[in-house]
């Protein structure tokens, strides 16, 4: 569906690069509400999965909160609210460094582990979106694309 009817847009749009962001933001969220559903299937946020995810990919070790926030999707700015939840949930741990105690070494429980493999295949039937709407080739570009537009 075109932007233009999916907004209902009765007009033309100023110029194409309104039109690019305006489809930005709509695809986007739409996007997102479609993925927030499988998270939430999981009693998580999209928020709270991707710390899952960055705990993950560096399990065994372990990270702090700032490492974690330099790398998040979102850049949410209360990443130790988000842990907190996670912990609660025992998904996570939370331990004093050794070395300095300022510093928070966060990682990933076999729980959470668990849980990312079990979102594993709800997560599969939403990125059918992207397989049944573009080629490889076309998913590359628009890649592409979108790291030209971030810099």
């Amino acid at each position: 569906m075109k932007i233009e009817d999916a907004i209902r847009q009765g007009k033309a749009f100023k110029d194409a690069y309104q039109k690019l962001y305006i489809n930005l933001i709509y695809t986007s969220n739409s996007l997102s509400n479609q993925f927030d559903k499988a998270f939430k299937k999981h009693g998580l946020t999209s928020q709270q999965f991707n710390i899952l995810r960055i705990l993950k990919g560096a399990h065994p070790e372990v990270k702090c909160a700032g490492d974690i926030k330099l790398v998040m999707l979102d850049k949410n700015p209360d990443v130790t609210r988000l842990v907190d939840r996670l912990v609660q949930k025992g998904l996570v741990f939370r331990n004093t460094c050794p070395n300095s105690r300022r510093k928070v070494d966060i990682g990933i429980t076999q729980e959470g582990l668990d849980l990312i493999d079990s979102i594993g295949p709800d997560l599969e039937k939403e990125y059918q979106v992207f397989q049944n709407n573009l080629t490889e080739q076309e998913a590359d570009l628009l890649s592409d694309l979108l790291d030209k537009l971030r810099g």
